[in-house]
């Protein structure tokens, strides 16, 4: 794998998204419960890989725990060193390379034969540290909703993203709140 260090947006997305898979988010259980539903988060990222085994699922479920640790740290220092444990797994030292256009773009190759959790850790780490660098620790949040205990990094453009899953969680929120005023509203006086 070749992780372009231009854009960090992919990377954080889909450790927003692997994040979010976990039973401690979902409140239906696990999203990842089979290689094939990797198959599908990874294909849905625009991540190519062989199919998944159940070792790369196991795996992967350690290092969504380990992503989630680094979205919850208190500082930045913190997530930088949780990142940096991430990319050693088997990010190699940064190259310049042309991209497809011709372009010299910056890229952190992986160790060939590398296990697919361990290529992950490295495109994430490289998102983590874009968005750190870019952004600012501030964006790493928790989901506003009050019965979810999904995190997130906000990498949207005015910063102002509330819910780790808003398609979920939002209109989760957005029918309670409606139902509550439609509640007040019918209530006699």
């Amino acid at each position: 794998m070749r992780i372009p260090i231009t854009d960090y947006a992919p990377a954080v997305t889909f450790a927003n998204a692997l994040v979010s898979t976990s039973p401690t988010v979902r409140l239906t259980g696990d999203a990842l419960p089979t290689p094939q539903a990797l198959q599908t988060l990874l294909t849905t990222h625009n991540l190519a890989t062989p199919p998944p085994t159940p070792d790369d699922l196991f795996n992967t479920h350690l290092l969504r725990r380990e992503v989630r640790g680094i979205i919850e740290t208190e500082t930045e220092e913190q997530a930088v060193a949780g990142a940096t444990v991430l990319i050693k797994r088997a990010g190699l030292a940064p190259l310049l390379d042309r991209d497809a256009t011709g372009r010299w773009q910056w890229y952190v190759p992986t160790t060939p034969n590398a296990p697919l959790a361990d290529e992950l850790a490295a495109f994430i780490a490289t998102g983590l540290f874009g968005a750190i660098r870019a952004l600012g620790h501030g964006r790493f949040r928790p989901c506003a909703a009050p019965d979810c205990r999904g995190v997130f990094i906000d990498i949207s453009k005015a910063g102002r993203r509330r819910y780790c899953m808003p398609d979920l969680c939002g209109n989760r929120q957005n029918v309670a709140n409606h139902r509550a005023r439609h509640q007040e509203e019918s209530t006699p006086r």
